[in-house]
């Protein structure tokens, strides 16, 4: 059966272990003092993807020393502030104009890989999964915000990489980092049974709950209600916060809820979803805790926030 989950433990990605040191950020000597520190740290990416060590068996992040970042830098490459982690000054490095950054001589001999963080966070250390995550949404934003979205000018970074200011005096906007956030939701009868549900574009047979996008002007619990009413026709009432993730994928912060339906009479919106159905309590507690490759029906991913909501759910906890 799927584990019982640790009713304290932090959903994967959650609870960086880090000091983002926000006063220090406008301070430009102190970030160029900061990277200079022989105890600095960077993490690099490309297209996405976070430097591993170990590959997919045993992966770590692969935290390389500031000169790195100098001498990079000075190339051009701006290095983004994460904070203060384990007492020292750490770096997000974004080597994605690089056709293969392995081949620079500051990467040389590092026996590491670039990989996606879905797939090797869930096998990583919770801390050093988190602070790569951080690192994937900050470089991320900065990648795709080079310029000012109100007057299209070039947007030059600032303030350690958590700001991007329009180089045109005229405007002169400032932007800032953007989260989405999204509701996730298990919505259960009262008496035992769940929604499951699966999109065309998932992995064959994996079934998960609910999500959507928050609209402009909308709670959290009106979002779980309207997603829950387009997705699968239900209404819902007891709607109950539980835990939440980020989930830089590009850009996401998962809010999770459990929700209970009034009525049982599922309209799949075959816009969004393949099917949807009702699983019982003793369903989801007799699958294996790993499936077959062959299974015909699996659970969302276990790193994700809907694997917590259903393995809760299914140990009591409505």
């Amino acid at each position: 059966m799927i584990p019982d989950p640790h009713p304290h433990r932090p959903n994967v990605y959650a609870a960086a272990p880090l000091d983002r040191a926000a006063h220090r950020r406008k301070d430009p000597g102190w970030l160029e003092a900061a990277l200079a520190d022989s105890a600095a740290r960077i993490l690099p990416l490309w297209r996405g993807q976070n430097l591993v060590t170990g590959g997919t068996e045993s992966p770590r992040a692969a935290f390389l020393p500031g000169a790195v970042a100098q001498s990079l830098a000075a190339a051009g490459v701006p290095p983004v502030f994460l904070g203060l982690y384990r007492d020292a000054p750490l770096f997000a490095l974004d080597l994605s104009p690089e056709a293969d950054p392995l081949a620079l001589p500051e990467l040389a001999g590092t026996e590491a890989a670039f990989f996606d963080l879905r797939v090797t966070g869930p096998l990583m250390e919770g801390g050093e999964a988190a602070v790569c995550a951080g690192a994937r949404g900050l470089t991320w934003w900065n990648a795709r915000h080079r310029f000012c979205g109100v007057c299209g000018a070039p947007a030059e970074s600032a303030e350690g990489g958590h700001v991007r200011v329009c180089s045109n005096a005229d405007c002169a906007t400032h932007h800032f980092p953007r989260t989405d956030p999204a509701v996730i939701m298990l919505v259960h009868d009262g008496a035992g049974r769940c929604v499951l549900s699966r999109q065309e574009k998932w992995p064959p047979a994996m079934h998960s709950v609910l999500a959507g996008f928050v609209e402009p002007g909308e709670s959290l619990e009106d979002a779980v209600a309207r997603e829950v009413f387009e997705e699968v026709g239900l209404r819902v009432a007891d709607v109950r916060y539980r835990s939440s993730q980020p989930w830089p994928f590009p850009a996401s912060l998962m809010l999770g809820f459990t929700a209970r339906a009034v009525d049982t009479a599922i309209t799949v919106d075959g816009s969004e979803l393949e099917s949807a159905i009702w699983v019982s309590r003793e369903e989801i507690r007799a699958m294996p805790a790993v499936p077959p490759p062959d299974a015909p029906f699996r659970l969302a991913r276990p790193d994700s926030i809907a694997h917590r909501l259903i393995a809760e759910w299914a140990a009591g906890n409505d």
